[in-house]
């Protein structure tokens, strides 16, 4: 996604209601102790937009691991404020709560701003996300950079970490 678009994204998140991230467990809860960060509601008109972006990468996304893509949960706006985090996790899993977490095949990120490590004007500190592949001897560590889409098996453990200065905005998806 281009940078004016992301920062179209990012102002419809800024006219938004910051709500508290959820967990997926055996209920879906608040659990600040595991993920700090907010779920932002955007227009229909911006959600359609980055819905359309998404899909256009779905035969690459399918061609790259060798899968049959064929659906997306749903687009997640999220914001990670100076001390947010979100705890080793995976996306997909058998959940009591919600039970479609059993379907991701592949976690989607899309990166709204840069990191200060990528960009050094660049709109936060820390909030790297992290993938722990099983063969892998050391975590892979991904900078954000404005514009960029991550896309990982549902299944590799990841992390977000702590942002240490700034604001930290992407929009998450699973594709089925």
């Amino acid at each position: 996604m281009d940078p004016p678009t992301c920062r179209r994204v990012q102002a419809s998140m800024d006219a938004g209601v910051p709500e508290p991230a959820e967990v997926l467990d055996d209920a879906i809860e608040v659990q600040e102790e595991v993920r700090r960060a907010s779920e932002i509601e955007v227009p229909d008109v911006v959600l359609v937009m980055v819905d359309e972006c998404l899909d256009a990468m779905r035969d690459s996304i399918a061609t790259f691991y060798q899968l049959t893509l064929l659906s997306r949960e749903g687009s997640s706006f999220l914001r990670y404020e100076t001390g947010g985090f979100y705890k080793p996790h995976v996306d997909r899993a058998h959940v009591p709560s919600w039970p479609a977490t059993a379907r991701r095949q592949v976690t989607t990120v899309l990166f709204l701003d840069s990191s200060r490590e990528v960009e050094p004007a660049g709109g936060f500190s820390g909030g790297l996300l992290r993938l722990f592949p099983d063969d892998a001897t050391v975590p892979i560590e991904i900078a954000p950079k404005r514009g960029t889409l991550v896309a990982f098996p549902a299944d590799v453990r990841h992390e977000v970490t702590r942002v240490t200065a700034g604001r930290r905005d992407t929009v998450v998806d699973w594709f089925y």
